[in-house]
């Protein structure tokens, strides 16, 4: 039986200060979700940013804060993320996902189960990992993805980050889906690569969502157009603030 059920709302007040949790749909980049928060505000100047960049080929939680509330962005990044996800073994791409296309083959014929489950042991706890090179990270004041794209060497830094869980949740290779929980700043392109590598193969992420950040979960969350339809109703009745 459909579910005709009206969205309820709580009662914003987003001058003051909202935390929003947005389910930031697949091809979206983070800025277009915030753009079009922002834009649905106007003529209302507001303050609108998110805490965590989602990449474009990515889905899930997303959070948006607004008004005085942005001054909490920090203390949102900061926490702990779970994602879930399919990586493709066997294969890998120049930006460790699909945006670019596949450049490299390998065998998986002598790989097993038990062998896939005991590699991501070794990616728990504290590791160091590299940035993709098609990644938002600025060098010299310009996106790393844009130099990348023209074809540009970067040398890259690696960074330490948090891994409190590594958990393979399906095997159909060369498809194998995984739940990771981790710290901020966790790339989880560059672990899937650094996964196949370490298996002495290749993988590539083929699809990501973020399902949780600190104990807020994507279940909770807003879908982009449902808040904007909301927020230029509140606009119509005169309630906006």
């Amino acid at each position: 039986m459909e579910n005709n059920k009206v969205k309820e709302f709580p009662e914003f007040n987003f001058a003051e200060g909202e935390m929003l949790l947005i389910n930031k749909p697949y091809s979206w980049t983070s800025f277009d979700v915030v753009g079009k928060i922002r834009n649905s505000f106007k003529p209302l100047k507001l303050k609108v940013g998110h805490a965590g960049t989602l990449d474009p080929l990515a889905s899930g939680l997303l959070i948006i804060c607004t008004g005085k509330f942005t001054k909490k962005i920090d203390e949102f990044q900061a926490q702990e993320k779970e994602y879930t996800g399919t990586m493709i073994l066997g294969a890998g791409t120049p930006s460790y996902d699909m945006e670019t296309e596949v450049d490299e083959t390998y065998d998986i014929s002598d790989i097993n189960e038990d062998m896939i489950k005991a590699n991501t042991l070794q990616f728990i706890g504290d590791i160091e990992q590299f940035p993709p090179a098609h990644s938002a990270i600025k060098v010299g004041g310009e996106r790393l993805y844009m130099k990348a794209r023209r074809g540009e060497f970067v040398e890259l830094r690696s960074r330490s980050v948090s891994i409190r869980e590594f958990e393979i949740t399906r095997i159909e290779l060369p498809e194998i889906d995984f739940r990771v929980v981790c710290s901020k700043g966790t790339y989880i392109r560059s672990l899937v690569h650094d996964f196949g590598r370490a298996m002495g193969n290749l993988a590539y992420l083929s699809a990501l969502r973020r399902t949780k950040s600190g104990d807020y979960h994507v279940h909770n969350a807003f879908e982009v157009m449902e808040l904007v339809n909301h927020i230029r109703q509140l606009k119509e009745q005169g309630t906006l603030k």
